[in-house]
């Protein structure tokens, strides 16, 4: 569940009680919670309403100037059932704190890499937690759709994706695009020290190269290529902008500009 801008100020102050939506399933429920920009809001009950049966104080208490705005925004709707949602703000988001918290413990980043590592075993796409993070660091405020396709994933799945990492205070949404967080900042440094650590230096020739040349191209981690496929995501130190993998050929690009 969504609110416009022109809404926020409102919920926040108490002002706006009431909301309404048309939905084919419900994206909240009655006694759950809702994260938004302003912080928390309690959902408090959500009931099914007739269109005739909303009044106009019912749409002044859900920020419209009369009941005729309201009714005219539902109507943009054709599908789903109207409901009636009655919301209340009860504080400041946890996320903001959690990701300004920019020293952590070795055991607090150790939970972190553990979680990380739990996302990248449940995801249909492979390893991905590491490569959007890297995403971000380097793309700070660029959109969800031009991010999306340089690690492989459909728009819906990396917004998804993203607000997993919110949930554990690594990013920051911005009006357009996403940031890193302090916190996000410090487990990326972690990540790439115990990549580093982990691996000794080796050798790759670059594309079209034989194993001879492997001494003259020494992958530098954290030197990340992510190939342009949905159901592929792979570390590469190589050098090129094309390569051949058995006998497919896949895109890939460097986040390390």
């Amino acid at each position: 569940m969504l609110f416009k801008q022109r809404f926020l100020a409102g919920l926040r102050t108490g002002e706006i009680t009431l909301a309404f939506r048309k939905w084919t399933k419900p994206s909240v429920r009655s006694g759950g919670t809702l994260k938004t920009p302003i912080g928390v809001l309690a959902i408090e009950t959500l009931k099914p309403v007739r269109e005739t049966a909303i009044t106009a104080a019912d749409a002044r208490l859900a920020g419209y100037a009369s009941r005729g705005d309201l009714v005219a925004e539902l109507r943009q709707s054709a599908h789903g059932s109207l409901y009636r949602v009655k919301p209340r703000y009860i504080g400041a988001d946890p996320r903001i704190a959690l990701r300004e918290q920019s020293e952590l413990s070795p055991e607090e980043l150790e939970e972190l890499r553990r979680r990380l590592k739990r996302l990248d075993a449940a995801s249909r796409f492979g390893p991905w937690t590491a490569p959007v993070l890297h995403l971000l660091a380097q793309n700070p405020g660029v959109r969800a759709g031009d991010l999306a396709p340089m690690v492989a994933q459909e728009i819906a799945a990396f917004k998804l994706n993203v607000r997993k990492l919110k949930n554990l205070g690594l990013t920051e949404s911005l009006a357009t695009g996403y940031r890193l967080s302090p916190r996000g900042r410090v487990v990326l440094s972690s990540l790439r020290k115990s990549r580093v650590a982990g691996k000794k230096p080796q050798s790759k020739p670059a594309f079209g190269q034989s194993d001879s040349h492997k001494a003259s191209h020494t992958m530098i981690w954290p030197e990340l290529w992510i190939h342009d496929t949905l159901d592929k995501c792979q570390w590469s130190g190589s050098s090129g902008t094309q390569r051949k993998i058995g006998k497919t050929k896949r895109n890939t690009v460097s986040l390390f500009r």
